[in-house]
Parts: structure tokens; sequence; C-alpha cells
């Protein structure tokens, strides 16, 4: 692996994810034009931050606002990785977010919320380095937002749809239904309901208990099973379900039904 490495997916135009495996790379003050959000994995550093000093351990998160200059000089003798995402604050704008101002200022993280965002930030870097859906990645990344925000990092807020959330939840399972081998995308989600990917997510977890990707995952799966009783070639069936490649497909496979592809066609 090299010691700098990004990540992009052309469908998230407005992501970037960097990962830095290099104890001797210091940075000079900077800005940058997008909201970041970063994670030390071992190590710690010295961030300056318009003026203010931050001691940053492994395990900790710590952000910045569009245009904020900052600079940081990781310790010496010291193994320093760390990861971080680059979000551009259109991308931020267009959510439907309540309080979603609070990240226009710097901060670390007390230690429950940290842990919490923790997770999810490194749900989106296994994501992105496997190539995982956008659906998955951005989901993700709109959850990590929404604890980023929210004082008690709840799962669930009041809907501003009432009864009509049954109505939009059945529409994107029937997209999802007549589209689960393809690429979807949040993006896409929100023009077939009419209503924002924030408010999407929470509604159909809210009515299902997974969100969009896990739901579609689940049939594809499904209609893998299926494929795979008709003996057909693992690799074509990955394929054509949509997902990345066969090992992939293995491993989504073997969460759901407790084994292989392989061993699943050869009992049947």
């Amino acid at each position: 692996m090299a010691d700098v490495t990004f990540y992009r997916d052309e469908a998230l135009p407005f992501l970037e994810a960097k990962r830095c495996h290099k104890s001797d790379l210091a940075y000079q003050k900077h800005f940058h034009e997008e909201y970041s959000i970063g994670l030390i994995d071992e190590g710690e550093t010295q961030a300056w931050c318009d003026g203010i000093l931050w001691r940053v351990e492994a395990g900790r998160m710590i952000s910045f606002p569009p245009l904020m200059f900052h600079a940081c000089q990781p310790a010496e003798d010291a193994q320093w990785k760390y990861k971080m995402l680059f979000i551009k604050p259109e991308w931020l704008a267009h959510l439907e977010m309540p309080d979603i101002n609070q990240l226009h200022i710097p901060f670390l993280l007390e230690n429950g919320k940290n842990e919490a965002c923790s997770k999810l930030l490194n749900r989106i870097m296994e994501a992105l380095t496997r190539s995982g859906s956008p659906l998955e990645i951005e989901t993700a990344l709109i959850e990590l937002v929404h604890k980023l925000v929210n004082k008690h990092a709840s799962d669930l807020t009041h809907e501003p749809y009432g009864i009509l959330e049954p109505k939009y939840v059945n529409l994107l399972k029937e997209y999802i239904h007549a589209h689960y081998t393809d690429r979807i995308t949040l993006d896409t989600l929100e023009q077939e309901a009419g209503i924002s990917r924030y408010h999407l997510i929470r509604m159909f977890k809210k009515s299902t208990h997974v969100p969009p990707h896990v739901y579609q995952n689940l049939l594809r799966i499904n209609h893998a099973k299926k494929e795979l009783k008709n003996r057909r070639p693992i690799a074509e069936i990955a394929v054509d379900t949509g997902f990345y490649d066969q090992s992939h497909f293995s491993k989504a496979f073997a969460k759901i039904v407790g084994a292989t592809p392989q061993t699943y066609a050869m009992s049947v």
C-alpha cells in the first residue's frame, strides 16, 4: 500500500477520501475548500487550527470547516496513520438536515460520540477501498454527518411527512425491486420519491429497520440463490446481480446465507 492513497467514486463527485501511512509527513498551514473529517489510527499529532493548538491522539477524530487554516505536526519517533474525508459544502447544503450549521466549527468529539462516528468513518473508508456501492457509501456518510450534528446521536428524529411516510417508503421499495441489479444512487432515489435523501434514508430505515442499500443487497442475494440452484457459474451470477466482483459477492452472500455461494450450490 502506498504511503498516501486517495479514493474516489465517479458516482459520488462530492466526496474524496485519503489514507496516510507516512510518519514523517507534516503539513504547513493550509486550508481545504471541502469540509474535512479526520481519524487518527496510530500515533498522535499537534494540530494547529486558526491559532489554537489541539493534541489529537490515536482513536480521536477532528474536523475542519472549508477555508479554515490548519496545520499538523506528527509526534516524533511514532507511527502516524490517519484517514480523512473531504466533503464538498454543496452536498452538505443540499441535505435537509437539522442543525447542519453546527458543522461550521472545528472540534474534537467527546468519547461516546467519537466512538460512534469513528465506526461510521471506518465503514465509509472500507466501502470505498472495496469499491462498494454508491448507495452504501453515501448512506454511511449521511449517518456520520447526522451523528456529528446531533447532540445525542439518536437514530430517529421527528419526520415531517406524517401519514405520507408509507407512501414514500412503498415508492422506494418499488423502485429498488425493479432495479436491484443496478448501481442505484441516493440521487436517483431522491428524484424518484421527491423527498430529500436525508429524510428518505431515515424514513426507510424506520419502516424496514434497514437502510436502502441493505434492502437492495438482500434482493440481490435472494436472486442469486435461485440462480445457484440452476447451476449457473458463480462469476456470471455475481456480475448479473450487480456485485463489483466475485469476491465481494461471496462475502456478501456468506454474511446473509451462512455459507459461500459454492457451498450453497453444491448443496442443492
